[in-house]
């Protein structure tokens, strides 16, 4: 399993080398977007709308935008240097709390933890003791250059750390439109729905649970596959460099060609009468 992070935990005097691996994975099915024509994978270039030219990597800074069209500059150096100091620090469990306590709309991201070297021990004395005290930690740790408040709790006998928000990342359930104050429901009306759920209700089995959507598209790809309903995408013809050079020569020699001066009127000499005699 993939190391993301490494570093320490501590509680106390205690201190736990650790490290990170992901504990969820994406499973979408990433579909690409092609030329309908031609059915080549488009491109998306980073384009400077003023220089009106496609921008370098090298040419790119990262900037904080304090008020319209003002910015402030980060160079790299800078936030890396920022990303080292937090990153280093050992993490603390701050405080220690009961899981019912926090509400999942705050939960965000599980990393599984693994003792480092050495850490054996002393990972083994943490797990211990929040599943004796019922408990789970809480600690803020720096991952990809964002700190994060997280939960250090126990799972199938290995320490998870679950990311959580901080509260001023969560919005205010009050300010959600048409909600209704009041429950003006009849106690009949009540009655069913808890009925109705008892009903439904059973042990949690997370194994029970399937994405529906996910393994409906895979089918519909695979029966397109095995069909033959493919495409290719088409390759790019070669640019000559001869009928390049030869156009390049060509349109030189018409932009410096002397232009042709219009024909001059020839002046006609007026033939004067003669007199009678």
């Amino acid at each position: 399993m993939h190391t993301m992070w490494k570093g320490s935990i501590s509680f106390g005097l205690v201190n736990i080398p650790v490290k990170l691996h992901a504990a969820t994975e994406d499973k979408d099915i990433k579909l690409r977007t092609l030329h309908k024509d031609c059915h080549t994978p488009l491109k998306y270039e980073k384009v400077c709308p003023v220089c009106d030219r496609e921008i370098k990597t090298e040419e790119i800074v990262k900037a904080y935008e304090y008020t319209k069209g003002k910015f402030v500059v980060l160079d790299e150096e800078e936030l890396e240097n920022l990303r080292k100091e937090n990153e280093e620090k050992a993490v603390e469990i701050i405080d220690f709390v009961k899981m019912e306590q926090i509400d999942p709309i705050y939960f965000n991201r599980g990393y599984y933890m693994s003792p480092n070297e050495g850490g054996g021990k002393a990972y083994s004395l943490l797990r211990k003791a929040l599943e004796e005290s019922h408990k789970v930690g809480i600690a803020k740790i720096v991952i990809r250059a964002k700190e994060q408040l997280a939960v250090i709790r126990v799972y199938e006998n290995t320490l998870v750390m679950e990311t959580i928000h901080f509260p001023d990342e969560v919005r205010k359930a009050a300010d959600v439109p048409n909600v209704p104050s009041e429950d003006k429901v009849t106690k009949k009306e009540l009655d069913t729905a808890i009925m109705l759920i008892d009903q439904l209700t059973a042990e949690f089995d997370p194994e029970k649970y399937k994405d529906d959507y996910r393994a409906a598209l895979m089918e519909l790809i695979e029966s397109k596959r095995t069909g033959k309903e493919t495409v290719t995408a088409a390759e790019r013809e070669p640019v000559s460099n001869v009928t390049d050079l030869m156009a390049a020569l060509q349109a030189s020699i018409d932009r410096t060609k002397p232009k042709k001066e219009p024909a001059k009127r020839k002046r006609t000499s007026a033939v004067k009468p003669k007199k009678e005699a």
